[in-house]
């Protein structure tokens, strides 16, 4: 008689990666926002897998002109550098490809006078499997979703951030704060990039979790409560278009952008065990004829243990 196979262990759980993107003028006539999300094998990298992604949102500088020249340039330059730099150590080959970055927009700045000044905020994730490289210049930002946990993964390079690190200023009070958009640091406004910068951060993430991608106008008027909302929704591309909707109600005076990104659990089945003599266990026969060896066993110890108490 053959018993039939059944898993050896509960199937493994892993991720797969899904991206959505969306990017509106919402409050302005012009978008000077930026948002890309091409899987790294597109980026002339094709033995690299397909989920894998390379995800940039960068928001050109509204007070200056040429702010959407700035933008489209830092992005162009980053996605061509990636397609050149080793990518064995992905927060190395970031510093490198915003230097580039920010070479190219400052250059073009002082090439054509009408573009003087130009700048751009930069936030770049790098997806590999449950991996998740981010770097950020400006005050873009990445968040991530855990369960209901919503943290800010990046820090602001704004007048405001810095004096609520240093303790000048309450949390609570920044977002009100008129000096919020002030930049201290941002992509081709200055001939070189400090050497700290980018601000790179390094995640690895859980099956279920959500990271978005996006600029001031969208997180300057929704909430921690409307964010983790629109993130727990299914589809990351859904979840980026109600995001940028949900900003345009709110009246953001300024373009609206997010990507979202999502580990998606899977699990992979585990490998049956062998069928018949092969396995553990055993026919039915075998089970009854062991359980009562071990019956006939205590019974034989009761007896040996009742004469042994005999006066």
């Amino acid at each position: 008689m053959s018993i039939a196979s059944r898993p050896t262990e509960a199937p493994a759980e892993t991720l797969r990666l899904a991206v959505g993107e969306m990017s509106d003028a919402a409050g302005r006539e012009q978008n000077q926002d930026i948002a890309i999300a091409i899987p790294l094998e597109a980026v002339a990298r094709p033995g690299d897998e397909p989920e894998n992604y390379l995800l940039v949102v960068a928001d050109g500088m509204g007070g200056h002109l040429a702010g959407d020249v700035a933008s489209e340039l830092a992005t162009n330059t980053l996605i061509s550098a990636f397609a050149e730099l080793p990518l064995d150590d992905i927060g190395q080959t970031l510093k490198q490809a915003y230097r580039r970055a920010n070479d190219a927009v400052y250059q073009a700045g002082q090439t054509d006078l009408s573009q003087t000044g130009m700048g751009t905020t930069l936030t770049t994730a790098v997806l590999r499997g449950k991996y998740a490289t981010i770097a950020n210049v400006g005050d873009s930002r990445a968040y991530l979703l855990r369960g209901d946990a919503l943290t800010q993964v990046t820090r602001d390079h704004t007048v405001v951030a810095d004096d609520v690190a240093a303790g000048r200023l309450r949390p609570e009070a920044a977002a009100r704060d008129p000096r919020r958009n002030v930049l201290t640091h941002a992509i081709g406004t200055q001939a070189k990039l400090e050497s700290r910068l980018p601000s790179i951060f390094e995640l690895t993430l859980l099956p279920g979790d959500r990271l978005l991608l996006c600029t001031d106008g969208l997180y300057g008027v929704l909430d921690e409560a409307d964010l983790r909302q629109d993130l727990q929704l299914a589809d990351p591309e859904a979840a980026a278009r109600s995001l940028v909707e949900q900003a345009k109600r709110r009246g953001t005076s300024d373009n609206a952008t997010a990507i979202v990104a999502a580990a998606i659990p899977t699990r992979v089945p585990s490998a049956l065990a062998p069928t018949g003599a092969g396995r553990t266990g055993g026919a039915p026969g075998t089970v009854i004829f062991v359980a009562v060896a071990i019956l006939l066993v205590l019974l034989l110890v009761v007896a040996v243990f009742l004469l042994g108490v005999r006066p």
